[in-house]
Parts: C-alpha cells; structure tokens; sequence
C-alpha cells in the first residue's frame, strides 16, 4: 500500500527540488533534509519497551525501541542520496546497497551486485531510491531482499508516477510504500512527468 506522506516542509523542499535551476550540491542537501523527515514517518510504528533510568535529578522511566533492528539499502547510485538523512534518525541502522541495469534486450532491470548484512531476516529492510518510475527496478531489488531471507520490507521513494505504484503493489503486495509526492503520468521515454529530471544526474552533477 503506498502512503503519500504530507507535510508542509517537505512540499517546500520537493519544490526546490523540481526546479531545473537547482544546483548538485543544494539538490544533494534537500534530498538528504527530505530523506531524514520521510525517516520520521516511516519509522513511526517502531515498537518501545519502556526502561529504567537516571537523570542528572532523579530516577525516572523512559521508551525505548524495543529490539527491533534496521537495514538501510539504496538502490544505486541514486539512492545514495537518501541515506545521510536515514542515518540521522536511526544511526544504528545497517547499509546495504543493490546496484542494477537495465538490459539492452529485455529492458528489464539486472542486478550486477548485491551486498546486505547477514541478518535481513531479523531487520526492517527499508529500500530507498528518489524516483519510482516504471517500478521494475523497485521490484527487482524486493526480489533481491526476498531471496536473501527479508520478510519485513518498505520501499521509499521521494516521487512516484501512479503505473510505478501500480506495478510495484500488484508484484509485492506485502511491501508499503511511502512516497513524498505523486506526479501525473509517465511519458514515452519512462520518465515521470512533471518530475524533476534525472535524479542520479542531478544528484552528481553528471549528464
């Protein structure tokens, strides 16, 4: 189930983000500000148990994440971009990464590496990307954290066009999906439009 997560700071960012005039190096930052805010929101069921401390004052009790365990993995390379601001909210999380083409024949999405920490299958597995397009790279590196033993999965992604959303639910019903806009439609050549371009590009300051 995809969830559109709606808050004033990051409709602002998302705009500056959209503007073609942007540069790499204040593009790189907002996606990071956005990331750590989505970060809030998508961590928000995470289980507490509460604990016993001690203040400079007095004794008193406190919550804290109750065993649950984390796994950030972007998809490469646009994905990158988006750990900082996870890292920020839950700086104990583990980093995988999932690097893919795009088959010159098929036009289906090929995993050419693939690293994630031993225990995906105790952890939360969030997979990152800014961009969720066609929804095949998406479902492919869900596929990839399938096959390696993760049972607890969410997608996020900074913009969506709808037969992403659409792709991605009727393949992996089970994942939710959080996305901080979706936009009208895709056009001929896959890219979401409006949009704001190619992320990995404007990203790293590459053509």
């Amino acid at each position: 189930m995809a969830q559109i997560i709606n808050h004033p700071l990051i409709d602002h960012k998302m705009t500056i983000l959209r503007k073609k005039e942007t540069s790499s190096m204040e593009f790189r930052q907002v996606v990071n500000e956005i990331a750590a805010l989505m970060a809030y929101e998508v961590t928000r069921d995470l289980e507490t148990e509460e604990v016993s401390i001690e203040t400079p004052i007095a004794p008193t009790k406190g919550k804290m994440i109750l065993g649950k365990k984390v796994g950030i993995v972007p998809i490469l390379r646009a994905g990158l971009g988006m750990v900082e601001g996870f890292l920020t909210i839950v700086p104990s999380a583990r980093v995988g990464h999932i690097g893919m083409y795009r088959d010159p024949e098929t036009l289906k999405p090929v995993t050419y590496y693939s690293k994630l920490p031993k225990d995906v299958s105790q952890r939360l597995m969030i997979i990152v990307d800014p961009m969720l397009a066609t929804g095949g790279s998406l479902i492919e590196a869900i596929d990839e954290l399938k096959r390696n033993g993760a049972t607890q999965i969410r997608a996020v992604n900074l913009l969506a066009a709808p037969e992403g959303i659409k792709a991605v639910e009727e393949a992996h019903p089970d994942v939710d999906i959080y996305v901080a806009a979706v936009d009208e439609r895709l056009n001929e050549h896959g890219y979401i439009v409006p949009g704001l371009g190619d992320a990995g590009d404007r990203l790293f300051g590459t053509k």
